[in-house]
């Protein structure tokens, strides 16, 4: 490996794996026990401009799916979380925090709705597949949970439509934001739907059948040879700008949905039943005491953020940052920061404690980050 990285079964490659190597990879992180990469020989600026002006592939294959099919489908998948499902229809996707019995985030998935007995969570970096076998046999419900063979395939930037278009039809331009349709490849009928990590614009495509991944990466890679493609991963920078989470960075089960503003994704009033509602509905009523929060940071590019960095105000720490990088448009380190009530309005100051005793001056932000200009 590139990276130095050993791997093995409990490491698991992807289909698209020995295309990323090919295309020089150099360093992966492990997602769901499954490789993600994450550089290649662009820096993570210039990356950021390739991402924002053309169009990449991104292997997140790390994106495992939990699929829940049969009967009690439905009902699973809506006791795993606080967002009201009664209206999704197939062939939508949902954003769908999943809370314990506490309210704590014990992932922050995309849910796709396959038909009305058939869901797959579309899970961030921890271990929903035991969770929903747990649940499932604890209710005693009549349903499959398993990880199916299925790969996601992420088609990132402004040129993304023109390349799925000219692989799978023009028909993919008229899929609505978080949603999908089915399209015909190799014999499958893979989904493709309107989403991924990045505020460029894209796709994801969930191949069904881990021997065609190399097949699906080369026809798109040859396609969008006019389209000046590249071999990309999600981009830190610009995913900071764009106030997108990362589960593990800016939140685990120490968090709530409320604390990181997913109040917009958790039913309150009462009539659906989920776990974990009666201490969400505790914690809505006496307000989160900490929110998340974006923050620019004067001085010279900041290092990894590799843990929290306190955040003080006078003598007292009232928040901690918790994803930060140099941002080339605001020509300022942004962060993502969790910070406490009486300090998270947009435009307090704050200063910032950075590895090795330095401190840097910050001023808090609204999210996703306003243009610079």
């Amino acid at each position: 490996m590139p990276s130095g990285l050993v791997t093995s079964r409990r490491n698991r490659r992807t289909p698209y794996t020995d295309r990323v190597e090919a295309l020089g990879v150099s360093g992966f992180s492990i997602v769901n026990h499954t490789l993600l990469p994450k550089s290649f020989a662009r820096s993570v600026e210039a990356d950021y401009w390739h991402l924002k002006e053309h169009v990449q592939l991104w292997d997140v294959g790390c994106q495992r799916q939990v699929e829940l099919r049969g009967p009690d489908a439905a009902r699973l998948a809506q006791k795993m979380t606080p967002r009201d499902l009664r209206a999704m229809t197939a062939g939508q996707c949902y954003y769908t925090p999943i809370i314990d019995n506490s309210a704590g985030l014990l992932n922050d998935p995309v849910l796709l709705k396959r038909a009305p007995d058939w869901f797959w969570f579309s899970i961030a970096d921890s271990d929903v597949l035991l969770w929903a076998k747990a649940l499932a046999l604890g209710m005693n419900l009549d349903l499959q949970v398993s990880e199916p063979d299925v790969w996601p395939l992420a088609v990132q930037g402004p040129r993304a439509e023109d390349l799925v278009a000219s692989v799978f039809g023009d028909e993919v331009r008229s899929v609505r934001y978080f949603s999908f349709m089915e399209c015909g490849f190799h014999g499958r009928q893979l989904v493709v739907a309107r989403s991924g990590y990045s505020k460029q614009g894209g796709f994801e495509i969930y191949l069904d059948d881990s021997a065609l991944g190399s097949t699906l990466w080369d026809t798109l890679w040859e396609a969008g040879a006019d389209l000046q493609v590249a071999p990309g991963c999600p981009n830190l920078i610009e995913r900071i700008e764009a106030g997108l989470l990362s589960y593990g960075n800016e939140m685990t089960r120490e968090n709530n949905p409320l604390e990181i503003n997913l109040d917009r994704f958790c039913h309150l009033q009462g009539e659906i039943d989920y776990i974990g509602r009666p201490a969400l509905e505790a914690i809505a009523a006496q307000g989160p005491s900490q929110r998340m929060r974006g923050l620019l940071i004067d001085g010279d590019p900041c290092p990894t953020c590799g843990k929290p960095w306190p955040i003080i105000a006078g003598d007292t720490q009232v928040g901690q940052v918790t994803s930060a990088i140099w941002s080339p448009a605001f020509r300022k380190n942004v962060g993502l920061s969790l910070i406490r009530k009486d300090h998270w309005n947009p435009g307090t100051p704050v200063t910032v404690a950075l590895p090795g005793g330095l401190k840097s001056d910050g001023v808090v932000a609204s999210l996703p980050f306003e243009n610079p200009g």
